[in-house]
């Protein structure tokens, strides 16, 4: 057991570098995760995930695969959908969750011809699905840096970010917060994604905010709890998904999001608030 959990991390040193950016990650954006499914944004997250790539294509253009100029790009671009799809929802007849959808297809259409105008499909595949495995120092700071704003940003505004998330309609009418708060979370979500997509790639990073967070709604219901929990199930999935990237000779961000969907999986059937135990006093009913 020793050799198969623990000693890939102690002989390894791109081992340490990859867990210890994981475990940031899942601290940083579960629960920023958490409060994108209480909102049914969900589907809003993913495509976001998708919008920061032409900016971080842009940066990879101009200075090759440098974290400065790709997080900066990346910032920018997904920054912008956030604004645009915003304004038009707000503006016009037209959903968020369409103007969102419509702007994301054309950005992930633009950034996929970005990266291919100069790289190989091994350098469109890195800004894909990245290589957490070869996270260097800047890739860590900037991980650190998120996950020191997010956690600061949820402590100062938590109040504010919950009733928002339950009741914006109250928010509005007891506060001037809501307007803002919805902006400072939509800057949260593309913080972290941009954060993610270093090691787990700009179609991945999503994966890490939205399944842990799923799977803990159905072990509990308090909102603090869901947060700790689903930051649990991310760490979880953060050492499984390595471990099994290193033992099965497989990528390591898929490793990652499929350990993370194994854990929804189960908590679906046999979480307190799975379908296990929903249909278990009907099967009861029935046979008595």
């Amino acid at each position: 057991m020793f050799e198969f959990l623990v000693a890939p991390f102690l002989e390894f040193a791109f081992m340490q570098r990859a867990l210890f950016g994981a475990l940031l990650l899942s601290l940083s954006a579960c629960p920023v995760g958490v409060f994108l499914m209480l909102r049914r944004m969900s589907l809003t997250g993913d495509a976001m995930s998708h919008a920061i790539l032409p900016g971080a294509a842009a940066g990879f253009l101009l200075y090759g695969l440098e974290i400065v100029p790709m997080t900066v790009g990346g910032l920018i671009a997904g920054a912008l959908v956030a604004l645009a799809a915003g304004t038009v929802a707000r503006l016009t007849v037209q959903k968020e969750d369409a103007s969102v959808a419509a702007f994301y297809l054309v950005s992930l259409s633009i950034g996929v011809v970005m990266v291919s105008l100069r790289g190989s499909s091994v350098d469109l595949m890195h800004v894909l699905f990245g290589t957490v495995l070869a996270l260097n120092d800047a890739a860590l700071w900037l991980i650190v840096l998120v996950t020191a704003v997010t956690l600061l940003t949820l402590a100062l505004f938590w109040r504010a970010l919950v009733a928002e998330c339950l009741d914006p309609l109250f928010l509005r009418s007891v506060s001037r917060l809501g307007g803002v708060v919805h902006f400072l979370f939509l800057g949260l979500v593309v913080l972290n994604l941009v954060a993610g997509f270093q090691a787990l790639g700009t179609l991945l990073s999503v994966g890490l905010m939205i399944l842990p967070a799923a799977a803990a709604r159905f072990w509990v219901n308090d909102v603090a709890a869901m947060c700790i929990v689903a930051i649990g199930i991310g760490i979880a999935a953060s050492l499984g998904g390595l471990l099994l990237s290193y033992h099965a000779s497989l990528p390591s961000g898929p490793a990652i999001i499929l350990s993370a969907g194994g854990v929804y999986l189960v908590s679906l059937l046999v979480g307190p608030r799975g379908v296990l135990r929903l249909l278990l006093p009907q099967f009861r009913h029935r046979t008595a």
